[in-house]
């Protein structure tokens, strides 16, 4: 019933992945009209640690072909390319002669889509593909499933860190600015912290802000956008590492990709039975912090499990602003009321060959950005091997939203930047979206209520014009 030809750990397997994903970004280019507007492009990242095999990124572009200017995204913390389609469209179709270049980071290529991409596209049902990812752990029957990983054998994803994260930009980077390009470069949340971060790095004598016309910050960055570590706290937290998974497990499950299946299923059983009756809110697997009180519809569960209001305290990097249950029916459904749509929220996390959820995201990533946050040589960018050190040169527009994620740490942040850097108050666009915005919600609101995509479009065109 179900594709064998899953993504597994090893260098024989990531061969096996590279290829796979190869293959697909062909079909879906080949199967595309001459003009087509969205494509997949797998670009040969840095020579990072571990098998060569991993050293490559998919690059999902959006806009014109003929484009002479490049937005680049960088995803945040478990967020993946998909996190961007939406917003990207939004922009493209407001600013001519732009491309948007979302990039997934090397550990998507650990991830086992397959059953998901089967399932949206009718091929297998919902509770097919709930039994190959999650199913089997509670009934042993389900013996073609999903094969977690053995962690054992990828010691060297515990050195993907910020240095990795930026050398593979930089080959983004660079080739989204061939042929004359105008690029500026951006992320949401912790990718606008390793965006900002890439402007200050030094790559062998050039600093990265040479070469870029601007900088984006969605509801991230450094300098207090997010807090920053001792010497003492950094040394423990790779002591930690080293000792434990190289991967975050947002959910507490102990299945660090976990988190990413979730969503995909919860916007799956949105997408396919809207109205039915959930059946994952009756899995034992499903935290019960995301199980509404009463009896509610997929897409329901779905806002429930992401709303701002109803989501865990403790999980703010994944929520939005999406409205409420209905007071009353049986199942409940959802009331839409705010500036995300169900709509958009299930086409978010209900995709593929991109999907929006990095299965395992690298723990040193969150580590390395967290000691970067001073934007300068200190004892504990030494420790690490970081190299922020030009950001008093960096004479870039700078662009910056925040939502209600960080209690003002993000324009904070992006004023100490601007203070300390030549780039200019009157060039820069800062804005306050914290009365009406969570912090997913850049990425997810409609087009008529996006005080980003509204307000990023006339940033990007003054900023790209020749």
């Amino acid at each position: 019933m179900q594709d064998s030809s899953h993504r597994r750990f090893g260098f024989a397997a990531a061969t096996v992945v590279v290829a796979a994903a190869a293959v697909l970004a062909a079909l879906l280019l080949a199967a595309a009209p001459a003009g087509a507007r969205e494509s997949v492009t797998t670009i040969r990242g840095s020579d990072g640690p571990g098998p060569a095999a991993y050293d490559k990124l998919d690059v999902y572009k959006i806009g014109p072909r003929r484009a002479k200017n490049v937005l680049v995204l960088i995803p945040g913390t478990i967020g993946g390319a998909g996190d961007f389609t939406l917003i990207a469209r939004d922009i493209v179709r407001k600013t001519p002669g732009l491309q948007v270049w979302a990039i997934d980071r090397r550990s998507q290529a650990f991830e086992d889509t397959t059953t998901f991409r089967q399932a949206l596209n009718g091929k297998l049902t919902p509770q097919e593909a709930f039994d190959y990812y999650l199913g089997w752990l509670l009934d042993p029957s389900i013996t073609d499933h999903f094969q977690p990983p053995d962690e054992s054998t990828v010691p060297f994803a515990r050195e993907w860190g910020m240095k990795v994260a930026l050398e593979d930009v930089r080959k983004v980077v660079r080739k989204a600015r061939s042929g004359g390009h105008r690029v500026v470069l951006g992320g949401h949340s912790l990718g606008a912290s390793l965006a900002l971060a890439y402007a200050t790095w030094d790559f062998n004598g050039r600093p990265g802000y040479k070469g870029l016309k601007g900088l984006v910050l969605i509801d991230g960055g450094l300098l207090g956008s997010f807090g920053s570590s001792t010497l003492e706290a950094v040394k423990a937290a790779i002591a930690e590492l080293e000792a434990g998974s190289p991967f975050t497990d947002l959910l507490g499950l102990g299945l660090p990709w976990s988190a990413g299946v979730f969503a995909e299923l919860g916007a799956l059983y949105a997408k396919i039975d809207p109205r039915g009756r959930s059946p994952l809110q009756d899995s034992p697997l499903l935290p019960s912090t995301f199980k509404p009180p009463v009896e509610v519809t997929n897409r329901a569960l779905l806002g429930y499990s992401f709303d701002q209001t109803t989501s865990p305290e403790s999980l703010a990097l994944i929520q939005v602003r999406a409205g409420r249950l209905e007071s009353s029916g049986d199942p409940r459904d959802w009331r839409d009321g705010e500036v995300t749509s169900l709509r958009r929220l299930k086409s978010l996390f209900g995709q593929e060959p991109v999907n929006a959820v990095e299965w395992y995201f690298p723990r040193r990533l969150s580590i390395d950005a967290g000691a970067a946050n001073a934007l300068r040589r200190n004892e504990v960018t030494d420790y690490l091997g970081l190299k922020t050190w030009h950001s008093r040169d960096v004479d870039l527009p700078l662009y910056a939203i925040q939502t209600d994620l960080t209690d003002g740490g993000v324009l904070s942040g992006a004023r100490a930047f601007i203070r300390r850097a030549k780039t200019g108050r009157k060039e820069s666009t800062l804005i306050d979206a914290s009365d009406i915005m969570s912090h997913l919600d850049p990425l997810t609101a409609r087009r008529s209520k996006n005080r980003f995509t509204q307000t990023v479009v006339p940033f990007l065109e003054r900023s790209l014009s020749p």
